[in-house]
């Protein structure tokens, strides 16, 4: 049984880490359309897809973080820390593609 989560939680590491390096290629990409052709479009979908891969790393640093025993308060506030990122890069997103 032991066996079988240790295997788990390995192939959930790689499994988060295949999602970070996804992130990072988009946001790689969106930069290098952007210095081709520098629009203001191009600029916030870049930094709404930066604030996406930021959300995902710290997503799965703040899941390590709080795997232990940790108090209701300091959940939620791990949580909302995790949150912030996607919102704000969405919504530069949202900028990105209605402006």
């Amino acid at each position: 049984m032991t066996d079988g989560v240790a295997i788990a939680r390995g192939a959930l590491v790689l499994m988060r880490m295949v999602v970070f390096g996804l992130t990072l290629g988009i946001t790689l990409i969106s930069f290098q359309a952007y210095r081709k052709r520098p629009s203001e479009r191009l600029q916030y979908a870049f930094v709404g897809f930066a604030f996406i891969s930021m959300g995902v790393a710290i997503t799965s640093v703040i899941t390590q973080l709080s795997a232990g025993e940790v108090n209701p308060f300091e959940q939620v506030f791990f949580q909302m820390a995790e949150t912030i990122p996607f919102i704000i890069g969405f919504a530069m997103l949202y900028v990105s593609l209605y402006r």
